[in-house]
């Protein structure tokens, strides 16, 4: 009895202490971004408070399973500026993944940044940092993006040394000097182009394609030009007399029978004349021309009146249906969304389809930074840029609810509509109800069923009164309704995307059933 209390009481010490250091690593987090934040400005109010927890409010922080750490800080785009100062984000030992792009920050970067312990994805492109590259790197680095800044000296040796890396792109900064030998067989991505780097590419870089090189005038060698005799060579000597100047011939003669001085010969009467009417005929040609350009210009301008009395004509929501401007071209975020990521981003992330309905396909996007969410991309849209925004907004303002999956960005276009929502890690119900029997999955209880049942009945509920009785959802279905991490949380997915559609999808889609709320579609 002695032991087993001893053991309980040794246990419970061990916890303590386990909780203590668990608590003491994170106040450190904490502080160290604390710290960051109070140092640089931000265009943008971040919401991290001293008296809020890290690891589940604070915009744009992620942390280790069991809340003890900080692993990845994910703020692009949020109008930061101004130097990153030391002993800030260089104090977070436990990052993996830091993505500070398209800021505004400037100044070198702290030699404690890139070269913290666990760090694996570094995203600082679209800044304008300047100074050299730290030659102090984390040996884990996976991929490192210092792409569109300032930086300027040689690319540091030390890259060779990362035997992690897979993509390393420097592009559109000033870096000069040779090229080195980044003989790194996990390197698949490769972008040095638009620097002031020299020499020849490295035999062990000569796989990648032209673009990854392109933009550096005195940089050949294959895949580039090939390097002529007297270019210089990755690591010329200024003072080494094997190598001299190139040598150049002179441009040849035009006539290799030049007349001697004194010998001119005298213009003919014949010569004289033809001069004379030829110059006669000179005001003659321009006053034609200006003629003719006059009655071209009037043409012009009667045809301008009447095309726009025939664009006039148009609906005013097809005005400009084609072009992308910088309003137009961006994601719609709504409030309370902790997404930190643009359209750029969302095409380019990694795409798996997860399903094709009436509606458009369903994608699971994984981001660059890790961040996976669920894009719709719609079909058959037949409201107009302003009546799609306006449902959007309604559809956004009913998702705030635990049994509805909010809408967290949308994007409108003439050729594009895209939705992104949070990912469901548990799939659908009808995956659960109808998915394989295989690898001991057992089938669905009736208790289990009657759980997500009934918080399907709460999210319809909540559509149906958050929208004073006019906001229906139109097609409930098991695969629309999707399960969160705790397996028998329901959310009802898909809902209020009706009104939007083209009117010869509705049918087909209810064929087989239309819910009552239906038919006030």
């Amino acid at each position: 009895m002695k032991i087993l209390s001893f053991l309980l009481a040794l246990a419970f010490q061990l916890l303590l202490i386990f909780l203590s250091q668990t608590s003491a690593d994170l106040y450190s987090d904490k502080q160290a971004l604390l710290n960051f934040a109070a140092a640089v400005p931000h265009s943008r109010k971040l919401n991290w408070q001293s008296n809020t927890p890290v690891c589940s409010s604070w915009i744009g922080i992620t942390c280790n399973t069991n809340g003890s750490h900080v692993v990845a800080v994910r703020l692009p785009g949020v109008g930061l500026y101004g130097p990153i100062p030391p002993n800030t984000l260089g104090r977070l030992d436990n990052l993996t993944t830091l993505s500070l792009r398209s800021n505004f920050f400037s100044e070198e970067i702290p030699s404690d940044l890139l070269s913290l312990p666990s760090l694996q994805y570094a995203y600082l492109q679209h800044n304008n940092f300047s100074g050299t590259i730290p030659s102090s790197l984390s040996p884990l680095l996976n991929s490192l993006d210092l792409s569109f800044n300032s930086l300027t000296g040689s690319i540091p040796p030390t890259i060779q040394n990362l035997k992690n890396l897979t993509s390393l792109n420097l592009q559109n900064n000033s870096l000069s000097g040779p090229v080195p030998e980044l003989n790194i067989s996990s390197l698949k991505q490769l972008n040095l182009s638009y620097n002031h780097l020299n020499g020849s590419v490295p035999s062990v870089l000569q796989k990648f394609p032209a673009s990854s090189f392109e933009g550096n005038n005195m940089l050949c060698g294959p895949p580039l030009n090939q390097c002529l005799a007297f270019m210089p060579s990755p690591s010329p000597s200024p003072s080494s007399p094997s190598s001299p100047p190139p040598t150049f011939l002179p441009f040849p003669p035009t006539n290799s029978k030049k007349p001697a001085n004194g010998s001119k010969k005298k213009l003919n009467t014949g010569s004289i004349v033809a001069i004379a009417i030829g110059g006669s005929m000179v005001p003659l040609f321009l006053f034609v021309m200006i003629v003719m350009c006059c009655l071209k210009k009037k043409d012009e301008n009667n045809g301008a009146q009447k095309g726009k009395s025939v664009r006039n004509e148009k609906p005013k929501e097809d005005f400009g249906s084609g072009v992308q401007d910088a309003e137009k071209n961006k994601l719609v975020f709504f409030e309370g969304s902790s997404y930190n990521f643009d359209l750029e981003d969302l095409l380019r992330a990694s795409a798996e389809v997860l399903g094709k309905g009436s509606y458009g396909t369903t994608y699971k996007a994984i981001l660059e930074e890790g961040t996976t969410v669920v894009v719709k991309r719609l079909k058959e849209v037949v409201a107009g840029k302003k009546e799609f925004e306006q449902q959007m907004e309604a559809v956004g303002r009913v998702g705030h609810h635990p049994n509805v999956i909010p809408l967290r960005a949308y994007y409108y276009s003439k050729d594009e509509k895209l939705l992104v929502y949070d990912y469901a890690t548990s799939g659908s119900f009808f995956s659960l109800l109808h998915g394989s029997n295989n690898f001991g999955r057992t089938p669905l209880d009736w208790e289990s069923r009657v759980k997500i049942c009934l918080g399907t009945a709460r999210g319809i509920a909540h559509i149906h009164s958050a929208g004073g009785g006019k906001f229906i959802h139109g097609n409930i279905k098991s695969s629309n309704v999707l399960l969160t991490q705790d397996q028998f949380h329901s959310c009802i997915s898909d809902f209020g995307l009706t009104p939007i559609m083209s009117y010869p999808s509705v049918p087909t889609r209810c064929a087989g059933y239309r819910a009552p709320e239906g038919k006030m579609i």
